[in-house]
């Protein structure tokens, strides 16, 4: 793995982003901003599976009014999103956010863009310049907030990923440059609290692009494959983009979109970040996937103590094994290990052999050595 990108060091609220800080897991509400109650409900859950950051849309001025009771009622720090109005982006300051979004790609008006960066500087407030493919500025309209139309904006015609040319300007290109737009606007305001996105559905594409401006910029940057997909298929397209540029040290903050519950999305951020050693927050578990050497129902048992293990936020390993091939050394790896056979099952505890118990009872003593842990 490469060494950790070094980059300045923001605040969001009381988390600190960036430098040798802990890499922290977003996630964004599905709920109507305006509900204040079912919002802060969907907090709490998410503060609940490690949300460290949380983010909110903000689509018109009652919802930005809504941020300010919902602050009240949470812990941990709260993101107004901001797209196209920046009059609401100086209201959700007045309800006292702990940070913006902003799109340069919808609110391309330098005026505009200035205000709302004086205000946040006043209050000491970080902005996200959050670049996303699906909503980028036309070809030639980067800052420009007049004469572009987003029906002919060229952008889809710009070729993708790999499949370019070097002569050719690509949509790596033209993110890059849209984040670089803003980013020299807020210097030139004196303003540093800068934490920047380039997100795409296109895995290969959102790697180069974070690749490309990783070397550019001084900023803590924030991962994500947008519009990544379902529980599965979203997690799996999100593991891969975000896990190749973590083990290359680029991010500082992860989301994985999906179209799921958003504690899916701190979930899997989570066992994105466990997978490479990078954060440990709560139980691992090992699992062998079963085979016809299995002589107990090992995907039936593993599911089971899974579902246990997600109600803990102790950090510890557990292996559940299905045979003697794999079984022993697994488990001896872990903190605590189970390998079943037929009829029976071997607990161990930091590689030793603690005790076997009859295939009916292995569940319970698994769980209740791990609750001993």
């Amino acid at each position: 793995m490469t060494q950790r990108r070094a980059t300045r060091i923001i605040r969001v609220g009381d988390v600190q982003i960036g430098g040798n800080a802990t890499i922290s897991v977003q996630s964004m509400t599905k709920t109507d901003t305006r509900d204040i109650q079912s919002t802060v409900k969907q907090i709490k859950q998410l503060e609940e599976v490690g949300c460290d950051i949380i983010r909110c849309a903000v689509p018109n001025q009652e919802a930005a009014i809504a941020l300010r009771d919902i602050k009240k009622q949470i812990k941990i720090p709260l993101i107004a999103d901001i797209h196209f109005h920046y009059h609401l982006a100086l209201e959700a300051i007045k309800s006292g956010v702990d940070g913006l979004i902003l799109n340069p790609g919808n609110i391309r008006d330098s005026e505009q863009v200035k205000q709302i960066v004086r205000s946040a500087k006043e209050r000491e407030l970080p902005i996200r310049i959050g670049v996303n493919f699906g909503s980028l500025p036309p070809v030639g309209g980067i800052g420009k907030s007049r004469g572009y139309s987003r029906v002919s904006d060229m952008v889809n015609s710009l070729p993708k990923g790999l499949a370019s040319r070097k002569e050719e300007y690509t949509v790596v290109d033209h993110m890059v440059a849209t984040a670089l737009w803003e980013m020299d606007l807020l210097e030139s305001l004196d303003f540093d609290l800068i934490k920047i996105s380039l997100k795409a559905f296109d895995v290969p594409t959102t790697i180069l692009a974070y690749q490309r401006l990783s070397k550019m910029v001084p900023y803590p940057i924030h991962l994500g494959i947008t519009e990544a997909g379902t529980a599965m298929a979203g997690s799996i397209r999100s593991a891969i983009g975000l896990g190749y540029l973590l083990y290359q040290g680029i991010g500082d903050t992860i989301r994985v979109s999906l179209s799921a519950d958003p504690r899916e999305e701190v979930i899997a951020g989570h066992e994105i970040l466990k997978s490479l050693n990078l954060r440990q927050r709560g139980p691992t578990l090992i699992a062998c996937p079963s085979c016809g050497r299995a002589d107990v129902d090992v995907i039936k048992l593993s599911n089971s103590v899974d579902k246990l293990l997600k109600k803990m936020d102790k950090n510890i390993k557990v292996a559940v094994m299905g045979c003697e091939v794999n079984g022993p050394g697994e488990a001896k790896d872990a903190d605590v290990g189970i390998a079943a056979g037929a009829g029976r099952a071997i607990i161990f505890v930091k590689g030793k052999k603690t005790r076997i118990v009859p295939e009916n009872e292995m569940l319970t003593a698994l769980m209740e050595v791990v609750e001993q842990f």
